[in-house]
């Protein structure tokens, strides 16, 4: 069974920093696009950084919030430095690979004085 596991999520104070991980078992994450999406409750989620597969985090490195992969570890990473309080909501990855698509369970991040 493929299952997608989220951790780092947390309170921060405005210009604090957080790091998403998205460990994937079941199935090689390496051969998966994946993105980071926000939800508010009541909206759609938003998607806020993106990986494609095979792809490292030199393809993210002028976003945001940067993206890169630890294949080793079967692992996705979201990088959020300079935190607003915009950015709260919570996170969940979504890996795709034609037809299959899996979901992380999601990491609540608030951002807030």
């Amino acid at each position: 069974q493929v299952q997608l596991v989220e951790s780092g999520g947390g309170w921060v104070q405005p210009g604090g920093s957080l790091e998403l991980s998205c460990v994937a078992s079941g199935t090689l994450l390496s051969t998966y696009d994946v993105a980071w999406y926000r939800q508010i409750p009541g909206k759609e989620r938003d998607m806020v950084a993106f990986i494609p597969r095979w792809g490292n985090n030199i393809h993210s490195a002028k976003g945001r919030f940067p993206v890169s992969r630890d294949n080793a570890k079967n692992a996705v990473y979201l990088r959020m430095d300079n935190l607003k309080p915009d950015d709260t909501g919570t996170y969940y990855c979504n890996a795709v690979s034609g037809t299959n698509s899996y979901w992380g369970q999601g990491a609540q991040v608030t951002v807030s004085s």
